[in-house]
């Protein structure tokens, strides 16, 4: 059966894709479209075309499937390019989402209609590309640049309420009725002669013609989230084409931009990210018809920062949450700041009151543990130390109904040691949000020894709803980020005895484009998190800065100093502890360049991530680059740690870590899998 097909209505033809899940512009559809467009020029009786998908979609972006392939015509802009140079009236009916080349297809027709629950955008940039089909050319003339720009930039989605007040579509019509609604439209243009050809109009972009401003103000206030990225700079390039250029050699510009970046390592590296995100929901080892939980209440031990920033995540997802802490004054505060959070996202227009109120009804808090008895999942967000979840873990086992799941928020501490306290173990599970909870993606979900299918299974279903990326961890110390994350932050410590300074350890690793580096992230969180005053030895750097109150931000230094505003700037006083330390370890200071911290920072990082493998403490190696793409910043479009080693070269990095082994001592020992895989010239994806 073809995947689109055609029928009329009277004098207009209805071209039908009809290709699940999204109508993905695939070879077979294109060809159908052509096909459709011609049927529709040579038969005198139709005098307009509509263009409609089946499903839940119009069409939703090229298909994923083809990525990498050679390309089989028709090519998509020749596909467009006939449908805009149609002599008949041509209207797109859109409903669902008609992103990227979906958006193209619509833009080429010389009319659109939508329902009100549409949305259309150009995510391409996501991919590290822009879009090759005539979107950089067609939509500023549309809607006009500064419109144009941030839709094809950010590549985020608009709805339709924007979309009529920028001239993107012409009619909404109600849900029920797109089809008959976009036929009717149809037939009361037909014989229109002067056609509104997207790719002809130049009303909307007179004004960035005379005033070429509209560019460089956009990047001035947009240049620092492209930093790094090359495929959000080539958008605003093609743009202005758009205005400089007519069409033919506009679309000449795009394709050429497109041709670089598509062949590029960043766009590798943001498709590797965006395969890689679905690759880790998927779980190897279980059926996919393992029954699941209908999780209907979630309790939540811990009204604190993390407890409450959990909380939000059921809150916002319609799931009722009962949250305990022990005293009164504590549940009061930690209400509060769930309370003002929304209240600050509604002030920023992303909820509304009535989403707030509604959010706030789903939360009960209480002081009685019995109160967690019927829910179907309980997290416990309390004091990271072994003995403490413990005593936490046997109380649950007492008072929880059985069949509920046990999940711990630990991010290092032993899952299966946690389980053993408890008379159902299989009912027990890590659940590794990351600070703050209700806005950070990741979810590490941690598989105990014993824990079972349908808690697994549940746990990653569940991630999905509240909108986590959800990444699977077996249960080792830090289980697959922290754990990496620790070697970096070793040879940062060691570093800085050797004659390196914090700022130019943080420099060097923000230049590779992680938010922040060690020591301005330490500063961040608190250089007192773990340090006891009462047993404190003046052992390490950080020890002495605590001791004399330099205890981060939160202080005014730390190993920066700070100004009102916390701008941080090299401190004297942390470079004279770090000398004192240097000095009584009887060594000479000495200079360490860029590309030694670097490799020192990072080598190691990739060797930990191949020894996770190894001991099958991660599914995939892409799962521990969404790890940290998603929960320590790591630039995505180096495509996470094992991407980038791969994009070095694992023998690069098998050199790299052979050559400072002498400095590393016993904490970093190569990992066999990496040397295989470099003697063997394979890579980790």
């Amino acid at each position: 059966m073809s995947v689109v097909s055609t029928y009329k209505d009277g004098e207009v033809l209805v071209i039908v894709s009809d290709n699940p899940p999204v109508n993905a512009l695939g070879q077979a559809v294109r060809a159908g479209l052509k096909a459709g467009i011609e049927e529709a020029l040579s038969d005198d009786s139709v005098k307009a075309v509509v263009i409609r998908c089946e499903g839940r979609t119009f069409h939703a972006g090229a298909d994923i499937t083809e990525f990498g392939k050679p390309p089989v015509g028709p090519s998509l802009p020749e596909v467009i390019e006939q449908i805009e140079a149609c002599s008949k009236p041509v209207v797109a009916a859109i409903h669902g989402t008609a992103l990227g080349g979906g958006l193209e297809v619509a833009l080429g027709a010389h009319y659109r209609v939508a329902v009100p629950s549409a949305k259309v955008g150009l995510p391409e940039v996501n991919l590290g590309i822009l879009p090759g089909a005539g979107g950089t050319q067609r939509l500023p003339r549309v809607v006009g640049v500064a419109e144009a720009l941030p839709m094809i930039v950010t590549g985020k989605p608009i709805n339709m309420k924007k979309a009529e007040s920028i001239g993107l579509v012409d009619k909404i019509v109600d849900e029920g009725s797109l089809e008959a609604e976009a036929i009717a439209f149809a037939k009361s243009v037909v014989g229109t002669t002067d056609l509104p050809r997207s790719g002809q109009r130049t009303d909307k972009i007179k004004d960035a013609v005379a005033d070429p401003s509209v560019f460089s103000n956009f990047m001035e206030k947009n240049g620092r989230k492209m930093r790094g990225y090359e495929a959000p700079i080539a958008c605003v390039e093609a743009v202005k084409a758009a205005v400089e250029l007519p069409l033919e050699e506009g679309l000449k510009k795009e394709r050429e931009l497109f041709m670089k970046l598509v062949s590029g390592t960043q766009s590798a590296a943001l498709r590797h990210a965006f395969f890689a995100e679905r690759a880790a929901a998927k779980v190897d080892d279980i059926p996919k018809d393992t029954p699941l939980i209908d999780i209907k209440k979630v309790g939540i031990l811990g009204a604190g920062t993390m407890g409450g920033g959990i909380a939000m995540n059921f809150l916002s997802a319609g799931i009722p949450v009962t949250i305990l802490e022990r005293e009164e004054a504590a549940l009061e505060r930690g209400v509060g700041i769930i309370r003002k959070n929304y209240e600050n996202t509604a002030k920023r227009g992303r909820m509304t009151e009535e989403q707030v109120e509604k959010a706030m009804s789903l939360l009960t808090p209480t002081l009685e543990l019995n109160d967690l008895a019927d829910c179907d999942l309980v997290i416990e967000a309390v004091f990271e130390l072994m003995s403490i979840k413990k005593d936490v873990f046997g109380n649950l086992d007492k008072t929880v109904k059985k069949g509920a799941i046990l999940a711990s928020n630990t991010s290092y501490l032993n899952v299966d040691e946690i389980a053993a306290c408890t008379s159902r173990p299989e009912d027990v599970i890590g659940l590794h949000f990351f600070s703050p909870a209700n806005i950070m993606k990741l979810l590490e979900v941690v598989r105990g020894e014993k824990t079972s299918d349908t808690v697994l299974a549940t746990s990653m279903a569940l991630a999905k709803k509240i909108g986590k990326v959800a990444v699977v961890s077996g249960v080792c110390h830090g289980f697959i980020g922290n754990r990496i994350l620790a070697k970096r932050q070793e040879q940062a410590q060691q570093m800085i005895l050797e004659g390196a300074k914090p700022w130019d350890i943080d420099r060097v690793l923000t230049e590779f484009g992680l938010p922040m580096g060690p020591f301005q992230m330490a500063d961040l969180a608190g250089l007192d998190i773990g340090w006891d005053p009462e047993k404190t030895s003046s052992s390490t750097v950080r020890e002495v800065l605590c001791e004399m109150g330099r205890r981060g931000q939160k202080t005014g230094k730390g190993f920066y100093d700070y100004d009102e505003a916390r701008r941080g700037s090299p401190s004297p006083e942390t470079e004279k502890v770090i000398a004192d330390f240097i000095a009584k370890s009887g060594k000479e200071p000495r200079q360490i360049d860029d590309q030694e911290i670097l490799e020192r920072c990072l080598y190691p990082m990739v060797n930990e991530g191949a020894k996770i493998l190894e001991e099958g403490m991660a599914q995939r190696a892409s799962d521990v680059d969404v790890v940290w793409m998603n929960g320590y910043g790591w630039p995505p479009y180096t495509g996470g740690p094992m991407f980038w080693a791969d994009t070095v070269g694992l023998k690069e990095i098998l050199a790299g870590l052979e050559k400072h082994q002498d400095k590393f001592g016993d904490s970093v020992t190569i990992s066999p899998l990496l040397r295989e895989k470099a003697e063997k010239g394979e890579t980790f994806n």
